[in-house]
């Protein structure tokens, strides 16, 4: 579902109603959390999306380049986690631009997507997003996984909000620090999975979103 916004452009805020649901991960790569989460999704032959702090790239392009060899989508998430409303139209350009190269030097890939950190996008971003041929997404709904409420909480707070064609937004790492502890999310991500399946759902990959509207 696009979510029209004449002041700040549009973004894809939910997949089609049908059955299926995007598992989605911000703010890394992170050494600890990103490869667990890697692993489970290998296990599971689920397909996510990861939204990348080109900073944090830049620092473990290795981890970068296996969630792109996966086969998942990696987005541009701003060089050093900005929130855009504040930022100028140069700033703005600046963070886009340098993680968008450092992704696709650690990936080989040119990413196609991107999500502003914490949601603050501003009315600059449509035209940087065009011209860098950017799908802007948002989320359907988000578990506040960065305070750490546990393993369980957070896998509840996922399976009592899945509905049809939900953006689900989770973290792998942490936006301000490159080291930042995840693992909760990381551990809660198999009870997550087999929840969803449990409830009748499939995974999907954003990059079946790109340019769409719905």
């Amino acid at each position: 579902m696009m979510g029209m916004d004449l002041f700040f452009g549009p973004s894809v805020e939910r997949g089609p109603r049908k059955q299926r649901i995007y598992l989605t991960f911000d703010d890394g790569p992170n050494e600890w959390a990103t490869d667990a989460i890697l692993e489970t999704l290998e296990r599971e032959r689920v397909p996510a999306s990861f939204f990348m702090v080109g900073d944090h790239v830049r620092r473990y392009p290795q981890l970068a380049r296996r969630v792109a060899g996966a086969g998942h989508l990696v987005g541009n998430h701003t060089h050093n986690h900005v929130k855009l409303h504040f930022a100028s139209r140069q700033r703005l350009r600046h963070q886009l631009e340098v993680a968008h190269t450092a992704i696709g030097w650690a990936t080989g890939q040119r990413p196609r997507a991107f999500r502003a950190p914490h949601g603050y996008r501003s009315p600059y971003l449509r035209a940087a997003a065009r011209e860098l041929a950017y799908t802007v997404f948002g989320w359907t709904f988000g578990v506040f996984d960065t305070a750490k409420p546990g393993v369980e909480e957070i896998r509840r707070r996922v399976r009592k909000r899945l509905r049809p064609g939900a953006i689900v937004l989770l973290h792998d790492g942490d936006g301000y620090d490159p080291e930042g502890d995840r693992m909760q999310t990381a551990n809660a991500l198999p009870g997550i999975i087999q929840d969803a399946r449990s409830a009748g759902y499939e995974f999907g990959s954003l990059s079946e979103l790109l340019g769409n509207h719905f």
